[in-house]
């Protein structure tokens, strides 16, 4: 296990899937579901700023290693193994990933371990849709879409998908009419979260559903091209900038939905 400074290290097991979880914080419990490639630095900031700002953190780590550098081959290799894993359906349009149902039962495990009004879930490009079958549970509160890159928009009719299946959305289509509300952000112009999916989730949530849709001008110029990480490489971390305001409205959707 690769050490996170300010986080300890446990394990959890769900139908013989055993994996490493790194925690942070006291509080209402959130967890955190790192990109492709990992957890590399930046979404370990990430984590760490949630842990910092009053919420109990459980970030599991899903493929790749921890704390290793982004670079493109990295990426590559992650996005490969993806693609030929049981756990990931990357190009399926009406279900979700069998990996969700075990982070369901982590989220279930965090709110026995926390209490409180209930969880917070965010998800960042091939976990980024994953928060909306995890509201299945009445507990998960606080779901948020980062860049919600699956199916991967390879043909034109996968651009509106939302991967989950179509019960999953009709029962999301329920919380959102009892209140329930969901978090989403992108660039403009990111081919991996097409306009047309960000468009069906306005409609299929109305104002249940909170867009943050950046123009990619204000994207870190060190980052990717064209940009995609909202909340992470792409961060521009000052006072004043979209993606600090972006990264600081997720702070705040949190503690609306699980403090207040």
């Amino acid at each position: 296990m690769e050490n996170l400074a300010g986080f300890t290290t446990e394990t959890f097991s769900f139908q013989g899937a055993t994996r490493t979880v790194y925690r942070a914080g006291s509080g209402p419990a959130v967890v955190v579901m790192h990109e492709i490639p990992g957890i590399i630095p930046s979404v370990y900031r990430f984590a760490k700023r949630v842990a910092d700002s009053g919420f109990s953190v459980y970030l599991p780590n899903l493929f790749g290693t921890p704390m290793k550098p982004l670079s493109m081959g990295y990426a590559l290799c992650e996005v490969a193994k993806a693609c030929i894993s049981k756990e990931f359906r990357v190009f399926a349009s009406h279900e979700s990933s069998p990996i969700v149902d075990w982070l369901r039962a982590l989220a279930a495990k965090a709110y026995k371990e926390q209490g409180g009004r209930g969880v917070g879930a965010i998800g960042m490009c091939i976990t980024g849709n994953f928060a909306l079958t995890m509201m299945l549970d009445e507990f998960l509160l606080a779901p948020v879409l980062s860049q919600p890159s699956l199916p991967f928009p390879i043909s034109k009719d996968k651009g509106p998908e939302l991967h989950i299946s179509d019960d999953t959305l009709k029962a999301v289509r329920e919380r959102v009419k009892r209140g329930a509300k969901i978090l989403g952000m992108r660039f403009y112009g990111d081919t991996f979260c097409p306009e047309e999916r960000f468009n069906r989730l306005k409609k299929e949530f109305g104002d249940g559903f909170e867009a943050i849709e950046l123009d990619p001008k204000f994207a870190n110029p060190n980052g990717k091209k064209p940009p995609h990480s909202v909340l992470t490489t792409e961060l521009i971390d000052k006072e004043g900038e979209p993606t600090r305001k972006a990264v600081d409205r997720v702070i705040e959707f949190f503690k609306e939905q699980l403090l207040q």
